[in-house]
């Protein structure tokens, strides 16, 4: 069945479009009910349009702060920037320009907190470190799968983590690759492997799941034996 799949989806499209014909996630394959896809891509779109009047709000709040306004005000104003950014890579369309404006709010709200810090060497090194940290997650979620993992109502449940995974793209397994540690990656290497074996036995082409699974493989090391736990995060 051909579905009206957008060129540019939500979240929850998103994974609907994996899982759709897809001998991964079911054997046999299972199409996604047209309702269910109206459904999500309603969902998405709702979504998307609180997130531009949220986002007006907060550009607002941010062009009237008073000089002498509290840190504390500040710091949460960063903050709701830095969620929204998250939000903007699991909404449908281009959000490109949303989460440039984001990115120089954040930069302006963070310059004036070093001036604050002076030359205090602990604080500015602590500065430095959640600068780095932020631009490693803004990074990892350019990649819509990793976006939809570490999304706090993520549609990937744990028992999809591996299907997605043999389905993605090379960028974004390397992203995924920097979200878990080498156990949780091997455990996912472990449920790949007895997956091609069910698919490739349906007979299904099981190439493309493949190669991602040695991508994933090599992430690990390439033994399952490193250390780490087999638990996901919650």
């Amino acid at each position: 069945m051909d579905l009206p799949f957008t060129h540019k989806p939500g979240r929850r499209e998103r994974h609907l479009r994996r899982r759709h014909e897809n001998p991964l996630f079911a054997l046999p394959p299972r199409e996604v009910a047209p309702e269910d896809l109206l459904a999500a891509q309603k969902a998405d779109h709702e979504e998307m349009e609180a997130f531009r009047d949220a986002f007006a709000g907060l550009v607002r709040e941010a062009a009237e702060l008073p000089p002498d306004v509290g840190s504390e005000r500040v710091l949460a104003l960063k903050e709701s920037l830095e969620r929204h950014f998250e939000q903007a890579c699991g909404l449908p369309d281009d959000h490109s320009r949303e989460k440039d404006a984001i990115r120089r709010l954040i930069d302006v709200i963070m310059r004036s907190i070093r001036r604050q810090a002076g030359s205090d060497p602990l604080a500015r090194q602590e500065l430095g470190e959640e600068e780095a940290a932020r631009e490693i997650h803004f990074r990892l979620l350019e990649q819509p799968l990793a976006a939809d993992i570490l999304h706090p109502e993520s549609p990937i449940g744990p028992d999809e983590l591996a299907p997605a995974l043999l389905h993605a793209t090379p960028a974004e397994i390397a992203a995924v690759c920097e979200i878990f540690d080498a156990g949780q990656l091997s455990l996912v290497v472990e449920q790949g492997e007895a997956l091609c074996e069910r698919v490739a036995e349906a007979g299904f082409e099981a190439g493309r799941a493949r190669a991602a699974l040695e991508r994933l493989r090599a992430a690990t090391g390439g033994s399952p034996d490193t250390a780490g736990p087999t638990q996901f995060p919650d």
